[in-house]
């Protein structure tokens, strides 16, 4: 008898995708996706319908913040792999978390700072190689990469 009432309540601490979405406020369509994205994951009850622990609400709430601080969903995905794969993270995955998109935050930072600075000398300036682009190619960094056409993001 213990067997099925320890069932029942675990049971009830799962969350349908409907509740998952009226509780964060996340469509149902993000949810799937998110999940196929590999950002959540869910279980399947009997009738096959996706289920998920309430611990999921914290992680959705972080993916969204991520979201709205301009980190991808691949950048997400590979920190959150980083955390508890069964049962809520702790306070001390959370800070490490934070610490490391903390950092990203900076570079982004310092990098939109230095975009900002040159913006106005460079609007317009003519310059109109790769060679010469103190935002594109500061320094000529993409010669170190070879000759030839190539995408690069200066670091």
């Amino acid at each position: 008898m213990a067997g099925k009432k320890e069932a029942g309540v675990a049971a009830r601490q799962m969350l349908s995708v409907g509740q998952i979405a009226e509780r964060s406020g996340i469509p149902v369509s993000a949810l799937h996706f998110y999940e196929s994205k590999g950002l959540i994951c869910s279980e399947r009850n009997a009738g096959n319908q996706r289920r998920y622990p309430r611990y999921i609400l914290r992680q959705l709430a972080i993916i969204r913040v991520a979201q709205s601080l301009g980190l991808s969903l691949a950048e997400i995905r590979e920190q959150l792999a980083t955390l508890p794969e069964k049962g809520p993270p702790t306070a001390e995955d959370w800070r490490r978390l934070s610490s490391q998109w903390s950092e990203d935050l900076e570079t982004r930072i310092a990098k939109m700072v230095a975009l900002r600075d040159k913006l106005t000398e460079c609007i317009g300036c003519g310059c109109l190689t790769v060679e010469d682009c103190p935002l594109r190619n500061p320094d000529d960094q993409a010669a170190a990469g070879g000759p030839g056409a190539r995408a690069f993001d200066p670091q």
